[in-house]
């Protein structure tokens, strides 16, 4: 069984008390003596004499003054850390590159027993690799320093550190999206982060295991990475208080977390928002509708209680049919099952209401429901206290009223995948018009595709789609690649100042330097 105390000031620190974590294919196939069992092991404090089963690992809780420990050290280390030159700093990347792989199995294992399917952990864990690999981590290199010549002078532009970020990763995705924070470092900035009471084996596994090990290579003060656990609300309104604490990184709900990043603002805090996502699909009438097909199936995974799965698709008349034909069968081939089937891609669904609330509104409005909407068990058979839902697909008809459906105008987070078909006329590219203002108008913006092979469409799309983080052409949804970020986004999902989310610049802030020859004075030229 894993055993993470706080870690704070380089130094590991037992918490008020521990929060035990289930493993979740333990939990689906005795939910109430699993749960019991860590009922018992958190009452019992320290001990863990007794029965474990299902039982994976534990991780200290911290108290209000285990933060201002934390929020001190990292205080305290940011001025020796930022003087480290930014080469040593960049060799964080590919030392925890290194560190992932050699960990891979670990951390895989990990991520499965938090309840995630083999699939969606393996696709994760892609993520952490790609956002380290040697050619991301060199465009990280080249934007932090930028030296030019000029007549008698030299100068730069370099980026410099904020000072202290703290981290509140989201629960569904905790350890993953904690593995962000480690961008920031390279500029130079230290760090908080605080596990999720409801999730916290995976982030404390990657800090403790992987990065503070790399960073004591490097020879980073005490305080350099601090981990904490405990409830949300109050450690981010102490971490509002603070005078130490200069940029937030926040995961969450669009309403919570725009109003959380207006307190930070008026707190004098910079917040790194990444909330909700609301993505659209574009299938045209040339593209490959068996690709478009898989694509679309990316809704699902996890039962599409991850921010940047498509959760809406807009399709060609022309293909619609064909397109949804594919979809379909493919959807009915999913099926629910335990996180370690390296076959399911559904989980647990939190949202049960809001997924009937949904389904129901779709139907008023026209939507034609085409599979799914069913609550079924870990055996997919029909069950009214079932943990899991169908994979649910909904026809919307035309594009001048789709918002008016909640599948569409919302994010949903459940297994449900709107798809509106236009009725307006295809005549002089006016359709490709409305489909490109439709996808603009979308209150959300983290990624938008399209599938087509027309060059003409292709250019369209990109030049003229602004609304989003992230563009992908004919490809995966979902994957990554290296260079671009792998989050951020405009509107309700990274707010005002929303953008691709580098969290190493997003953590740092630019500054211009000329630095004259020697013997070169005078007025300014």
């Amino acid at each position: 069984m894993y055993s993470y105390a706080q870690y704070i000031a380089g130094q590991d620190r037992p918490g008020t008390r521990w929060t035990y974590c289930l493993d979740a294919g333990a939990f689906l196939t005795d939910p109430r003596g699993t749960f019991t069992r860590k009922r018992r092991l958190e009452r019992a404090g320290g001990d863990v004499d007794g029965d474990t089963a299902g039982i994976v690992g534990r991780v200290g809780l911290s108290g209000a003054d285990d933060v201002a420990d934390a929020l001190l050290a990292a205080h305290r280390a940011q001025p020796e850390w930022s003087s480290f030159d930014l080469d040593t700093r960049m060799q964080l990347g590919p030392r925890l590159h290194a560190a992932l792989k050699k960990h891979y199995d670990d951390l895989l294992s990990i991520l499965i027993s938090e309840g995630h399917p083999r699939r969606l952990a393996e696709w994760e864990i892609a993520g952490l690799l790609t956002g380290s690999s040697e050619e991301t981590v060199s465009f990280y290199r080249s934007q932090l320093e930028q030296r030019f010549e000029a007549p008698h002078r030299t100068l730069a532009l370099l980026r410099k550190p904020d000072g202290v970020v703290c981290l509140n990763p989201p629960q569904n995705a905790a350890a993953s999206n904690s593995f962000l924070g480690t961008a920031s470092l390279g500029a130079g900035n230290t760090l908080v982060v605080k596990a999720p009471r409801t999730a916290p084996l995976g982030v404390a596994f990657i800090y403790r295991e992987l990065v503070v090990p790399v960073l004591d290579e490097l020879g980073a003060p005490p305080g350099t990475v601090n981990l904490v656990s405990g409830a949300s609300r109050p450690m981010l309104r102490q971490w509002l208080a603070s005078p130490y604490v200069n940029d937030i990184m926040f995961f969450g709900d669009s309403d919570v977390g725009l109003e959380f990043g207006n307190a930070c603002v008026a707190h004098g805090k910079k917040p790194v928002l990444e909330l909700s996502g609301n993505d659209t699909l574009v299938v045209w009438n040339d593209a490959d509708l068996d690709g478009a097909a898989e694509a679309l199936i990316e809704c699902f995974y996890g039962s599409g209680q991850i921010c940047m799965v498509p959760k809406c698709a807009v399709v060609h008349p022309d293909i619609a049919d064909a397109l949804l034909e594919r979809l379909v069968a493919r959807c009915r081939r999913l099926r629910p099952g335990y996180p370690a089937d390296p076959d399911v891609l559904l989980s647990p669904v939190l949202k049960m209401d809001r997924f009937h609330e949904v389904l129901a509104d779709a139907r008023q409005h026209g939507g034609r429901v085409l599979c799914g909407g069913q609550r079924v068990d870990v055996a997919g058979e029909a069950s009214l206290t079932g943990p899991f839902l169908e994979p649910t697909v909904v026809r919307v008809a035309g594009l001048r009223d789709a918002r008016r459906v909640r599948a569409v105008r919302e994010e949903t987070f459940f297994p449900l995948l709107a798809v509106v078909v236009p009725d307006e006329r295809d005549e002089n590219g006016e359709l490709l018009d409305a489909v490109i203002a439709f996808v603009n108008d979308n209150d959300y913006g983290l990624r938008n595709s399209l599938w087509s092979e027309d060059e003409k469409v292709i250019s369209a799309f990109v030049r003229r789609v602004t609304n989003a983080g992230l563009l992908k052409v004919n490809e995966s949804h979902i994957g990554f690649v290296p260079y671009l970020g792998t989050h951020g986004g405009t509107g309700r999902t990274g707010g005002p100042f929303g953008e691709l989310n580098y969290p190493i610049l997003r953590t740092s802030h630019l500054q211009g330097v000329s630095v004259a020859r020697s013997g070169v004075r005078g007025a300014p030229e």
